[in-house]
């Protein structure tokens, strides 16, 4: 679908479901051209179907953000379609559970290309375009950057490592571009589900607010800050978890 309305552009990885579903929802409501790529091209194509059955502007292209040559084409993609990138939402992520001892080596691996490399290597492919259009990078953290919560070493490493890469960029790339990043607590996506009752309520309970966020509710923040709404603001993390760290605080 071409942008003929000249409407900002914003990549969003990880866009085919949960948060970045959701973010792609709400940037295209918000007035933004929104290319959403996932590795799951149907999942992607859905998102941008229902954008588009909704009156906006979307394209849909799959892409693994640990590939350099994919991010290549993503950004081909978006100024074929498009136009120039003015804001990327870096949310693609993957973890797997496992005490330290029996985590293997593939699966450190593995999350650390796709959660902290994938998102590097994204900034690098845009920042030609990010630069041109005084662009704004929103990544996606966790509590996890904060709180040591067993069975995730290498998940909190790659969050806590966004969160430094966060602050990094905001002063080496500023006062042109601005990098911000969000770190939710619990939400409801469909990896909980997956949960036991017992375990979905342990988390619930864990919260101030008593209840799991929802992917809306990590999206709204997250327009914000890629937006000029947010024009004051670079090398922030927002924390949006219901009161999940200040509770785990005054324990």
């Amino acid at each position: 679908m071409k942008n003929t309305a000249r409407l900002p552009v914003a990549l969003v990885t990880g866009g085919g479901r949960g948060i970045g579903a959701a973010t792609s929802g709400l940037l295209a409501q918000q007035g933004w051209a929104v290319l959403v790529t996932d590795v799951d091209a149907a999942a992607a194509a859905q998102v941008a179907d229902e954008i588009i059955a909704a009156g906006g502007t979307a394209v849909a292209v799959q892409g693994d953000v640990a590939s350099p040559a994919d991010w290549q084409r993503l950004v081909s993609t978006a100024h074929l379609h498009l136009g120039p990138i003015s804001g990327l939402v870096a949310n693609a992520a993957h973890n797997d559970t496992a005490a330290v001892d029996e985590l293997p080596e593939s699966s450190w691996n593995t999350i650390i290309r796709v959660n902290l490399s994938g998102t590097f290597n994204g900034i690098q492919a845009c920042l030609p375009d990010l630069r041109a259009t005084s662009g704004s990078i929103v990544v996606v953290s966790s509590v996890h950057a904060r709180f040591g919560i067993p069975m995730h070493a290498a998940y909190a490493a790659t969050k806590s490592g966004l969160e430094g890469l966060t602050r990094q960029l905001a002063v080496e790339l500023g006062p042109n571009i601005r990098v911000n990043a969000v770190r939710p607590g619990p939400v409801f996506t469909a990896a909980w589900s997956e949960l036991s009752e017992f375990d979905r309520q342990r988390t619930v309970n864990a919260t101030v607010i008593g209840r799991m966020g929802t992917p809306i509710e990590i999206a709204r923040p997250l327009a914000f800050l890629l937006s000029n709404d947010s024009s004051f603001i670079t090398g922030a993390v927002l924390t949006v978890d219901g009161g999940w760290s200040v509770a785990k605080d005054s324990a």
